[in-house]
């Protein structure tokens, strides 16, 4: 496995109806890299975002969809996506706040 430094782990944030909803409750969905780990997720976001206390990380590995085009057919990229529940005393991630 490859050395993933914590800022290489968090790719983006997923924002959908079912991520918004789940903000009330403080758990964030974000996509992260492949090969990633539960700590090292856990790490990545209480180092990227101040003040913020990590209970626990949910995973989840997402294959790629098949595709066609004519009579070429392929695959899209696997993805790994990860439910990230804050403690109730932790502050709330900045980057959905305007949303």
């Amino acid at each position: 496995m490859a050395d993933i430094k914590y800022y290489d782990v968090i790719l983006k944030p997923v924002i959908t109806e079912k991520s918004m909803n789940g903000m009330a409750r403080k758990e964030y969905t974000f996509l992260v890299h492949p090969e990633a780990n539960k700590s090292q997720i856990k790490e990545a976001v209480e180092k990227m975002f101040e003040g913020t206390k990590v209970e626990r990380v949910n995973t989840m590995n997402c294959q790629g969809k098949n595709k066609r085009r004519g009579m070429v057919t392929g695959k899209t990229a696997k993805t790994k996506k990860a439910i990230v529940k804050l403690t109730a005393e932790s502050k709330d991630i900045e980057i959905f706040a305007g949303l």
